[in-house]
């Protein structure tokens, strides 16, 4: 994590920041601010991985890119079998 930590101000609602509290004294996180900067990273990485899963789900529509992926599954089939040959 190359980047220095810079202070913001959020608003949030008490039986949050009484769970936070609650949490850090439990000792989930050494502090608040290492506690919420975890969650905060967790939800950003899930939105990516929605994001990344839209794109596929567009991607899976596009006759150009279904023709795209089987030409290249077909373009490496035989170089496949000489790695990994059918041992049926």
């Amino acid at each position: 994590m190359g980047s220095s930590a810079r202070k913001v101000t959020f608003s949030l609602r008490e039986d949050v920041l009484v769970a936070l509290d609650e949490a850090v004294a439990q000792g989930t996180a050494p502090s608040k601010n290492a506690l919420v900067e975890r969650a905060l990273r967790k939800e950003l990485q899930e939105i990516r991985r929605q994001q990344r899963e839209a794109l596929w789900q567009e991607a899976s529509r596009d006759p150009l890119f279904l023709r795209d992926l089987a030409e290249t599954a077909a373009a490496f089939a035989s170089a496949d079998v000489e790695i990994a040959p059918d041992t049926r």
